[in-house]
């Protein structure tokens, strides 16, 4: 999809690696968003599901092959970069995450209006030598960020808190209130399996990998299991730690999904255990599923929850046994489990709906283009769409 040259409307180049995950659905909803909105929307990302679905949203895909993490191909990977720019010839480029963050700085060097969003600070992520060369990087590279846009408050404190001098905006996650939503029925049916009486259903979503800390819930499961007999644990998402993941009793592994709105509407809780975040969506995707949840206290959970819902939902990372204790008060008191839903439901609508995070990123770039090529609002035609 290539606009003429004269085409008075901005172009942005979103850079993105990974294609998965948290950081695609945010992709995917800020393109959906803009495209609607009136921008001229380039994408530069690996082949992947990603790519082929931003095509079918009417982006212009641009294949950029770039592995997940920093290494010795960096350098291909940058020059790449610097001739799908060329060829864009964007008004704005918007990198997210670490590796696109790193590429796309230094492809750019600050000659176009750039937006950084990490999606969770990369030196969170490793430790030792990588952890400090990481560190360092985002000082040095945050001259070549006009803005970095941080998920949440945490975040952008943590940034504050090691030293990076960036020119800052928050923007809360926001998920799409019309897809993810409470069953249409009362009875909740797990997929594959036949409806009916069943017991409790825990659901965690997300990538498997240390950061998520599925590990640190599956080592708190069989002190559940004891004290709610019969609870079932289905693990929600694939990732480089499924093989080495070990699951106790009455757990299973679903795999990737393409659609993991009905394993939230099946459940009667939803966990997510990370040991460190930025705004993790999951929590999100399950609010406004009406679902009860269960998280940890890393960046963005505090801000993501109704204040009422922290002293039931809220344990410290890396805690198996407070872990389970949370998850086994919710399982074993129903009625409170659907209140904590219902309210978490009406948190999510009131902000952290996808058109409130789209209307402000649309904010950060109309200070970066000026008033004359501004990003409009969202549009009418975006809100009834992302619910068609």
């Amino acid at each position: 999809m290539h606009q003429p040259a004269t085409d008075p409307r901005p172009r942005v180049l979103h850079v993105t690696q990974p294609v998965d995950g948290g950081v695609a659905r945010v992709v995917a909803d800020l393109t959906r968003a803009q495209l609607a909105a009136g921008l001229r929307i380039s994408v530069a990302c690996p082949d992947s599901g990603l790519s082929e679905s931003l095509r079918r949203l009417g982006a212009d895909v641009r294949s950029w092959h770039a592995t997940r993490a920093p290494g010795a191909s960096l350098a291909g990977e940058v020059s790449r970069l610097a001739r799908l720019v060329g060829e864009v010839r964007p008004d704005l480029v918007h990198a997210h995450s670490a590796k696109a963050g790193l590429a796309g700085r230094i492809a750019v060097r600050g000659r176009i209006p750039t937006v950084f969003q990490p999606h969770a600070w990369s030196f969170e992520a490793v430790g030792g030598a990588t952890a400090a060369l990481a560190l360092r990087w985002e000082r040095f590279g945050t001259r070549w960020a006009h803005r970095t846009v941080c998920v949440s408050e945490a975040e952008r404190r943590t940034g504050l808190r090691v030293g990076i001098g960036a020119r800052w905006a928050v923007v809360p996650n926001g998920i799409d209130t019309g897809r993810f939503r409470p069953a249409a029925h009362t009875v909740r049916t797990p997929p594959g399996t036949d409806a009916g009486p069943r017991a409790p259903l825990v659901v965690c979503v997300g990538r498997l990998c240390r950061q998520k800390g599925q590990d640190v819930l599956l080592a708190a499961w069989p002190s559940v299991v004891r004290r709610v007999p019969g609870a079932r644990l289905v693990l929600v998402g694939d990732g480089p730690d499924r093989e080495r993941l070990r699951a106790p009793e009455r757990v299973r592994f679903a795999g990737a999904v393409a659609d993991p709105v009905p394993w939230y509407q099946a459940a009667d809780l939803v966990v997510l255990p990370s040991r460190w975040e930025g705004m993790a969506l999951a929590p999100l995707e399950a609010m406004a599923c009406g679902r009860p949840v269960v998280t940890t206290d890393v960046a963005g959970a505090r801000e993501s929850l109704p204040p009422a819902l922290v002293p039931h939902c809220l344990v410290p990372p890396e805690d198996p046994p407070a872990l389970a204790d949370a998850v086994t008060a919710l399982l074993l008191d129903p009625p409170l489990g659907e209140s904590l839903g219902e309210r978490g439901r009406r948190h999510v609508l009131a902000g952290h709906d996808v058109q409130h995070a789209a209307e402000a990123m649309a904010d950060v770039y109309r200070a970066l283009l000026g008033s004359g090529t501004a990003a409009p609002a969202a549009s009418t035609e975006y809100r009834e769409s992302i619910h068609s």
